[in-house]
């Protein structure tokens, strides 16, 4: 990475200062699908033994009481995506447009019918939980392909005439499109953001973002892209890296990431193979991730799960990259009477912690999940796998799983890429 005194002189027109802090501590709150908290099915008014939202505006109250602002250690949160359920569309129009059409033969299309209640009960509610963050603390939220307007088996990949669930590729491929919904809400010129110094570059209304945020003695970057970006998100995400250069820098996107940690579309909704204008999670690697060396950390959820991987990017540094997802976790819903033959996924107020630590020579990144309904980390959670790991985790011992929700990712190459944080820049902000 840059050295000090090159920042200094390459930078001076560009990049704003580093924080100048003698807390070396913070923790970054990644909030995964929350998508099962906010469906208006999941409510006592359409008969559900409980309000599941409950469990989301609880959350984001831990989440508020725990801020820097608040006297916590949360500098910075990261919503990552499917934050309500259901859709208003059938199919958006740009996409109708381009010749797109819904499959006859849909296995979702109740699942997922459009309603107006996605508009009285399920956006409403994100925007209070949101609310609670707002002119306390940067943060960002990325479109999952539930925040699209609409969300259809597409005509090219319809299910199959006999249908076995636990065959997806017999039951089709989904695509989503239009953001009209999901801008409403966390759209750039929303109250959110509109205004906010820290939030200093947005893309298609707000679909994808970028964001400054200081701690731990370090000035850093966050990109927020939307659900499998296509080209022109990339390319606008290059040029906030290019005008924020050198800045260390974490981007969070909706889907990138399996269970086994491969970067694999879900059969069940494979935005490239739909609609070529979209980028796979590899292809999200090869065109942009590996290409900027100042991105270091990639979250994401969508695959329900958690998983971990590093590699090296084109320049030889590391690039960690952190799953985490417990959209399916349904013991909430067991308790209380709920009777399915598949689980009823609620989420249990499951979210991740990722404490990053500059305090020692190598900086870690201490990573562990909360639920804020158990009001327990994971790994003083006494049933933690015997409720979740069979379906998850599978091929898991008990302690292998508690560890793939409670570990320390050592940033080996952090201080040599991006200097101590201990040096204050005089530079000024673009436009000041």
């Amino acid at each position: 990475m840059f050295k000090r005194i090159l920042i200094a002189a390459a930078l001076v027109a560009s990049v704003p200062a580093l924080a100048d802090s003698t807390d070396r501590k913070f923790t970054i709150a990644a909030i995964p699908d929350t998508q099962n908290y906010m469906d208006y099915t999941h409510q006592k008014a359409e008969k559900f033994p409980f309000d599941a939202q409950a469990m989301f505006f609880e959350q984001m109250e831990y989440i508020a009481a725990n801020l820097k602002s608040a006297g916590g250690e949360i500098a910075f949160v990261t919503g990552l995506g499917d934050v309500w359920q259901h859709q208003t569309l059938t199919i958006d129009p740009a996409h109708y447009m381009r010749g797109f059409r819904v499959a006859d033969k849909d296995v979702f299309g109740k699942m997922f019918a459009p309603s107006p209640k996605v508009l009285e009960v399920e956006m409403p509610a994100a925007k209070k939980g949101y609310e609670l963050l707002m002119g306390k603390v940067p943060f960002s939220v990325v479109p999952g392909n539930h925040d699209f307007d609409a969300m259809w088996t597409d005509s090219k990949f319809p299910a199959a005439d006999k249908v076995d669930p636990k065959d997806l590729s017999t039951i089709g491929t989904l695509h989503s499109g239009g953001l009209s919904n999901f801008r409403a809400v966390f759209g750039e010129h929303t109250p959110f953001f509109k205004g906010k110094d820290w939030y200093v570059a947005a893309n298609d209304g707000g679909a994808d973002s970028a964001q400054i945020f200081e701690a731990g003695g370090y000035r850093f970057l966050h990109i927020g892209l939307q659900f499998d970006p296509p080209d022109t998100s990339l390319e606008w995400a290059a040029k906030v890296i290019e005008k924020y250069k050198g800045l260390p820098t974490i981007v969070s996107t909706h889907d990138y990431m399996n269970q086994a940690g491969e970067r694999v579309p879900n059969p069940l909704i494979d935005g490239h193979k739909v609609d070529p204008q979209d980028n796979s999670p590899q292809m999200i690697w090869d065109k942009f991730l590996s290409q900027h060396d100042q991105i270091f950390m990639l979250l994401c959820g969508h695959e329900h799960g958690q998983s971990v991987r590093t590699d090296k990017n084109a320049f030889g540094h590391d690039v960690y990259q952190v799953l985490a997802d417990y959209q399916d976790r349904g013991q909430t819903a067991k308790d209380a009477g709920v009777k399915s033959e598949y689980p009823v996924g609620i989420g249990d107020g499951w979210m991740r912690l990722m404490e990053f630590d500059f305090e020692a020579r190598e900086p870690v990144v201490r990573v562990k999940t909360y639920s804020t309904y158990y009001k327990k980390l994971s790994s003083k959670t006494k049933d933690y796998a015997k409720w979740y790991r069979d379906h998850e985790q599978p091929g898991m011992t008990d302690k292998q799983f508690h560890a793939a929700d409670e570990f320390v990712i050592p940033l080996t190459d952090f201080v040599k890429r991006f200097g101590t944080g201990t040096v204050r820049l005089t530079i000024k902000r673009p436009g000041s």
